[in-house]
């Protein structure tokens, strides 16, 4: 598993206007929060994706981009977005390969994708990995908590 102050691994992934998002290209601008989830228009996955919503402004105003990753399509993806409102790019990982390069454990015996949220300075280095199925709405306290540390430091 990656740790704490490891490199963040580099991707490059479609958003759901069909442009490409590549990790490294963010490097100098600004922080990024990347959160995996497992599947859009769920009950948890739903309810993350508005509190990250809601709490948007407040993580640009740390200084952070807001990124979602799942296997499901662009298609549904922009579905998902346009139903929900969503500012921040989610990013189609077809086949989980990003999922295992920033190797997220697969949750419920093993049946669904793992939800972890990943802060990433704007070094590109690790700063905190939250990994929690239940807390979904957890996950945008705690990397907001996380980016505000970094500020202050």
């Amino acid at each position: 598993m990656l740790q704490i102050g490891d490199q963040a691994p580099d991707f490059t992934l479609k958003t759901t206007t069909g442009d490409s998002f590549r990790l490294s290209e963010q490097r100098g601008q600004r922080a990024i929060v990347l959160y995996f989830y497992p599947k859009d228009d769920t009950p948890g996955c739903t309810a993350e994706a508005c509190s990250f919503r809601d709490q948007y402004q407040d993580f640009q105003d740390l200084g952070a981009e807001v990124v979602g990753v799942s296997s499901d399509s662009e298609a549904s993806h922009q579905k998902f977005t346009q139903k929900h409102r969503l500012p921040f790019p989610l990013l189609a990982d077809a086949g989980g390969q990003v999922r295992k390069l920033y190797e997220v454990p697969r949750a419920l015996l093993g049946l669904l994708p793992g939800r972890v949220t990943f802060v990433i300075d704007k070094e590109g280095t690790i700063r905190y990995i939250f990994n929690s199925m239940n807390r979904a709405t957890d996950h945008v306290e705690t990397a907001k908590k996380v980016l505000a540390e970094l500020n202050q430091a």
